[in-house]
């Protein structure tokens, strides 16, 4: 079994059965032991779960054996964790999280963030967080891969933080600094993996990740307030996950896909004006609507899978062993 009696565990907690939960992954793990020490944690994001077919001698673990882990309900997402090997040359033990919790699916942020406190104690390093976004920057087509940068939380910013509460750990400090929050190393190898694979430099860019509740897409006022303030692409997922991995002290990447435009206009349509003449009897030249969908989101995700897979791939390989 994996040992689990570590001083960074808190006792009687029942938000945190890392003790059980670590058990329960041996268990599985039982026949093929060199896979108990992942050095790399993967979260695939909505529609890129097929990142996970890059691993070989898979084994498979439910969620729903694993105590403290919720049910992910979002279409796009398993409730899985994949423990693989990746790699051409050198086998690098990884585990996949297929399918992640969100908060406005009714989990608590202590849930959200459980996944990641259990990675860090298999001894994860390094966290490649993936995640399907909607472009704020209008510089940004879809279909790009936004390596952020930096992170806008509002709900970090309003009383929704997952580190509210008290400490996981007395060890971790009470006010972490997140300046530092996104791996310049990893980052590095992201750039060095797109010029490897031969990708042309459209396909990368580098942004600001702004973070929402969702489960609704932003309105126009919002889209602007959003770009204003500095961001390149949202989303309803990850930055739970990263304030996580950076205080248990991993490596963090995030790699966001852009599935669709954020529907900002600059000005309204102007249901007065249009009654104006339609009462002057003048003739009204309608807009045009813009939705977007998660069938859209899906459909981007899958479409760029393959890509996306390579470059996660060829960034696994290329991790340092002491890149802790």
């Amino acid at each position: 079994m994996i040992d689990a009696s570590t001083p960074l565990e808190p006792t009687g907690n029942p938000e945190y059965p890392f003790a059980a939960t670590l058990d329960v992954i041996a268990t599985f793990l039982k026949d093929k032991p060199h896979l108990l020490k992942p050095r790399v944690g993967i979260v695939c994001g909505s529609g890129l779960s097929t990142l996970a077919n890059s691993l070989r001698d898979v084994v498979k673990v439910p969620y729903s054996a694993l105590q403290g882990f919720g049910k992910s309900t979002v279409p796009g997402h398993k409730s899985t964790l994949a423990f693989g090997l990746m790699g051409d040359g050198e086998d690098v033990p990884v585990v996949a999280m297929l399918g992640r919790f969100h908060p406005y699916e009714g989990h608590k942020l202590s849930t959200v963030t459980y996944p990641i406190r259990v990675l860090a104690r298999l001894g994860v390093q390094n966290m490649i967080i993936t995640n399907a976004a909607g472009a704020i920057n209008p510089h940004l087509a879809v279909g790009t891969i936004v390596v952020v940068q930096d992170h806008l939380a509002l709900p970090n910013m309003v009383g929704m933080n997952p580190l509210l509460g008290p400490p996981v750990s007395p060890n971790y400090p009470r006010f972490l600094p997140l300046s530092n929050a996104y791996s310049t190393s990893l980052r590095r190898l992201a750039f060095l993996a797109a010029h490897k694979l031969n990708l042309p430099d459209s396909a990368l860019a580098e942004g600001v990740y702004a973070w929402v509740s969702g489960p609704t897409y932003e309105t126009a006022a919002e889209g602007r307030f959003l770009r204003t303030a500095g961001a390149d692409v949202v989303g309803m997922s990850t930055v739970p996950e990263v304030l996580a991995a950076h205080e248990e002290g991993m490596q963090v990447m995030v790699l966001s896909l852009v599935t669709n435009a954020v529907v900002i206009v600059d000005s309204y349509r102007s249901i007065r004006e249009e009654v104006k003449a339609e009462l002057a009897g003048k003739p009204i030249e309608l807009p045009p609507t813009s939705v977007v969908s998660h069938e859209e989101v899906l459909s981007v995700g899958q479409a760029k899978a393959e890509v996306m897979r390579q470059l996660v791939e060829h960034i696994v390989q290329n991790v340092p062993q002491d890149n802790a």
